[in-house]
Order: structure tokens, then sequence, then C-alpha cells
């Protein structure tokens, strides 16, 4: 594997729903040889119970699912210290950040919210919004 791309919640989200900006994303990761990854916390945040059960494994089957090991909590504490910010608005981003940032380089990050991906990854991620 020469990378990573990382799905957060509305990467996760636009995979369900076949979006086909994201199936191009996808096609260019398997392409490059990249491993495509979500945290397990991403599944909780991108359900939706509109969308039925099998679409979403489906969906889930296509990438790597990550847990939020210690390393990873800790990891995600202190890029939260470092920002200067805390707080349930931040946790599950400091969590995809920081399974972003255990994973082999380069690593895209696909986010709907780039500010604060951003602000927790720095220069140690391409952050592009989705």
């Amino acid at each position: 594997m020469s990378g990573t791309l990382v799905l957060d919640c509305e990467g996760l989200s636009k995979l369900v729903r076949r979006d086909p900006a994201l199936t191009t994303w996808l096609v260019a990761a398997e392409a490059d040889d990249l491993r495509v990854v979500t945290s397990s916390v991403t599944l909780v945040e991108a359900r939706d119970p509109k969308v039925g059960q099998a679409r979403f494994d489906f969906a889930v089957s296509r990438v790597n699912v990550v847990p939020p090991t210690e390393a990873v909590a800790r990891r995600a504490s202190k890029l939260l210290a470092a920002a200067g910010v805390h707080g349930h608005k931040y946790a599950l981003d400091a969590i995809v950040a920081a399974t972003a940032l255990a994973s082999p380089s380069p690593v895209t990050v696909l986010t709907s919210d780039p500010e604060d991906l951003l602000m927790l990854c720095g220069s140690l991620a391409r952050v592009v919004r989705i």
C-alpha cells in the first residue's frame, strides 16, 4: 500500500448513497493502491435510518473499518488540546484525525468539515472537502 484515503461521516454517507464524486475517489484510490479506511465510530455517525441496512453494510464492506484504540483516543485528546478545543463538537473529528495520522502516509481525508480536520491534522494529512 502506498498511502491511505480516510472517509469521515460525509465521505462514508456519500459512499452509501453511491455519490459519483466519491466513486471517482474510490476508483483512483484503488488505481493508486491506497488503503481506504474509516473509523468504527464513523459508522455510528453516518448511519441513516432512511437507508436500508443491506445497502449500508455493503458500502461499509468496501472500506477498512478501524477501531478507536486507546492510542488513537489518546492522540485524539492531544490533538484537541493542541488545537485549544474540547467537547463533543470536536470529539468525533478528533478520532477521525487521529485515525488518519496513525495510517500509512501519504494520507488524504475526505470530509464535509475541512476547517476542523485541518485544525486537528495540520500539515500531516491532506484534507479535501467532499
